[in-house]
């Protein structure tokens, strides 16, 4: 029908060219033959895509990437989430690559002997802990493949043995921190879709490819209960009270975002992000003026909500808030305001105390950070008996750089086996907290410094300061800058000990620095069970 259409209005426009000049007549002409494959092109679109295959009985092989496990069909890859290896299962095919395909189970015919049975209700939906259906044990002995496969795979530099990943004592509400959006709609299933349900607001986690929705949470297993508690009371008492839920896409709504972080001292903050009644104009001009002026805040509303959290949760040491109207939920930049207690709370490790506010960045597993920073302190200071030219060649205590400091907890942590520790941070908040806690605890052997890292430690910085003994360096995950590699190489330490939450960037670093170091120590330190995340401290020595 469409393309007979096309060629009414061909025929049409023909017998009108003679009022056209032959060059107006050439682009007529174009333009209708245009017309024409923009027609097919449409009506080919149009039809309906092309089933996928359903594939029966399907072993699963392995565990791959992003917390996925994988089967090899021919020279297919196809990777399937929420199953394990041995799982046999009924895979429906949902994209599909040249050499790859993506995949989910519709059915487990026969469940692997490897499968454990996941302990939390959002299992499958939210996406958090992906890895629940595998015994811990399997998980980190493939959060151990994973690192040496990517050291080997893209770093292709020699390797010693890998000392065996040092596992988390606690596998379940091991997290010091969580964070939940409040939005107005929350994610509905297929089934509840089809069901009619409709939308109510809800506090949870963000599902991908639904950026407007959060997941309900009922109970998150991943930090104490009280967590739940809080999190709950809220959303009763906003309900109840006819407070309103943040739309993200219209950008308004009071109640917008609930932060949560405790501590080994038994303190708790809580941090609620409330946002503005009407929508703010998408504008840096219009955005400063409102938190400025603040005319769009329901603060009565707010202060009423915080008052009854105050009453009913003694446990709160640190009660903040913040208004934010800007479209992203980042507050770095806004002030955050207390209503209760404190603005900060501490966290212990060894006769260290961490002051930890509400822009702080602290590892989120504390148990498990004392193990990291034990690792990279070991690594640092170390005497290497089997290679005396590897060991420390100082006649006095090493100088030590630490590099993305963060508030400066490993520079804090190795302080006292050190002559001096320079700690380098992008972001000056993090700076003044380590500052704070070089204080707190009495240090006066750390320097700090804030700005970009390529920026700040450069050949100059290296004069001026000296030359490092060892450099500890645990960048973010899209690992280091050749500028920060090159200057590392520049300032020729007699060590370096390189934690990273991310191996494959790890090992692509530690192939730049082969030139002058080799490899001595690996250990891979799980910080996050029931996720694919690992951490891993390699200690390099000069060649």
């Amino acid at each position: 029908m469409l393309n007979r259409l096309v060629l009414e209005l061909f025929s049409a426009k023909l017998n009108e060219k003679s009022q056209y000049s032959k060059t107006n007549d050439f682009f007529f002409q174009k333009k209708i033959v245009n017309l024409h494959k923009i027609s097919f092109t449409t009506l080919f679109m149009a039809r309906k895509k092309k089933q996928l295959p359903l594939l029966e009985g399907i072993e699963i092989t392995d565990v791959a990437a992003e917390g996925k496990a994988l089967v090899r069909i021919d020279d297919l890859v196809v990777f399937v989430p929420y199953v394990v290896p041995g799982d046999v299962v009924d895979l429906q095919i949902t994209r599909k690559k040249h050499h790859y395909a993506e995949a989910k189970a519709v059915r487990i015919v026969k469940p692997s002997a490897k499968r454990a049975v996941p302990f939390c209700e959002h299992f499958g939906l939210c996406g958090g802990c992906k890895w629940q259906c595998l015994p811990y044990e399997e998980q980190i002995m493939w959060k151990q493949r994973q690192v040496m496969d990517n050291l080997r795979r893209i770093g292709k530099v020699e390797l010693p043995e890998c000392t065996p990943i040092l596992g988390s004592r606690q596998t379940q509400e091991y997290r010091n921190k969580l964070d939940f959006g409040c939005a107005s709609k929350q994610w509905l299933t297929d089934e509840q879709m089809k069901q009619g349900i409709p939308f109510h607001p809800g506090i949870g986690f963000h599902i991908s490819g639904a950026f407007d929705k959060v997941l309900p949470i009922n109970k998150c297993w991943l930090m104490d209960d009280l967590n739940n508690q809080i999190r709950n009371h809220i959303f009763d008492y906003a309900c109840q009270n006819g407070i309103t839920f943040y739309d993200l896409r219209a950008q308004h709504g009071l109640l917008r975002d609930i932060v949560m972080r405790n501590s080994h001292s038994g303190e708790w903050m809580v941090i609620i992000q409330f946002g503005p009644t009407e929508p703010i104009a998408n504008n840096k001009e219009s955005i400063a003026e409102e938190i400025s002026t603040q005319s769009q805040f329901d603060e009565p509303t707010a202060m009423a909500l915080l008052e009854d959290l105050h009453k009913t949760f003694p446990q709160i040491s640190s009660l903040l808030y913040v208004y934010n109207p800007k479209c992203n939920d980042t507050f770095g930049d806004l002030d955050v305001k207390t209503y209760y207690g404190t603005d900060f709370i501490y966290e212990l490790m060894e006769d260290l105390r961490f002051k930890v506010g509400p822009k702080s960045f602290y590892q989120t597993n504390t148990e498990q950070a004392y193990i990291l920073y034990k690792v990279a302190r070991e690594f640092a200071f170390m005497n290497l008996q089997d290679n005396e030219a590897t060991s420390l060649q100082t006649d006095k205590l090493p100088l030590v750089y630490d590099l993305y400091t963060g508030t400066g907890t490993i520079a804090n942590f190795v302080a006292k086996k050190a002559r001096q520790v320079i700690g380098i941070e992008y972001v000056p908040e993090a700076i003044e907290d380590a500052k704070v806690n070089s204080q707190i605890n009495g240090i006066d052997n750390t320097l700090f410094y804030a700005g970009d890292m390529k920026d700040i430690l450069n050949r100059e910085f290296i004069e001026k300061h000296g030359r490092p003994d060892v450099i500890i360096t645990d960048p973010p995950r899209a690992g280091m800058h050749q500028d920060v590699i090159d200057t590392i190489l520049f300032a020729a330490p007699q060590r370096i000990v390189y934690v990273s939450c991310n191996p494959a960037t790890q090992a692509r670093d530690i192939q730049l620095l082969d030139t002058a170091y080799k490899v001595v120590k690996i250990q891979p330190v799980d910080m996050f069970p029931h996720t694919q995340h690992v951490e891993n401290v390699v200690l390099m020595v000069r060649k």
